[in-house]
């Protein structure tokens, strides 16, 4: 039996994410679910031959600092294309040229400043191997799960391109 889902009601919302309550009635009991709505995002693999872009930024959830690919919300009104060179420009001071998929993958950037990276949104940037990266996920270094799906995405495009395609 599918169950009677209620209205959305907004408990909490500030300019990243809204917190809605939806009561949920099954045969014979109901639920109260408690989601966290943060809208649509995009995340960046830049990569270089075989090194990917990392940016550090401190994260509440885990309570420390991770190491990510940029990335962040899709601002109204702005595509996720458009987004998402907006936010590698932000986090790596690299304006991406070419190459996006829609985890936008760019193969082709030119650098756009100086080094001067934003800080209130990471507090630095390196290169890693792809595969030092792979492993910092498997060691529990690398823990977002944006990041995580982004990077083991393009370990399996590189590792078995007749898989995944080009």
């Amino acid at each position: 039996m599918t169950p009677e889902i209620g209205p959305r009601q907004v408990v909490y919302a500030n300019l990243y994410q809204q917190i809605y309550r939806v009561k949920v009635q099954f045969d014979g009991f109901a639920k109260d679910y408690y989601v966290v709505d943060c809208g649509p995002r995009v995340g960046v693999v830049i990569s270089r031959g075989s090194d990917v872009l990392l940016v550090r930024q401190y994260r509440l959830l885990v309570n420390g600092m991770t190491w990510e690919v940029p990335g962040g919300k899709v601002d109204p009104d702005e595509t996720p294309e458009a987004a998402a060179c907006r936010e590698a420009l932000e986090e790596t001071c690299l304006h991406t040229c070419d190459n996006p998929t829609f985890m936008f993958l760019a193969e082709e950037f030119e650098e756009a400043c100086e080094g001067n990276l934003d800080s209130r949104e990471v507090s630095e940037r390196v290169w890693l191997p792809l595969e030092v990266c792979v492993r910092l996920i498997f060691t529990g270094k690398i823990v977002d799960s944006l990041t995580v799906a982004a990077l083991l995405a393009l370990y399996a495009r590189k590792r078995h391109p007749e898989i995944v395609g080009p």
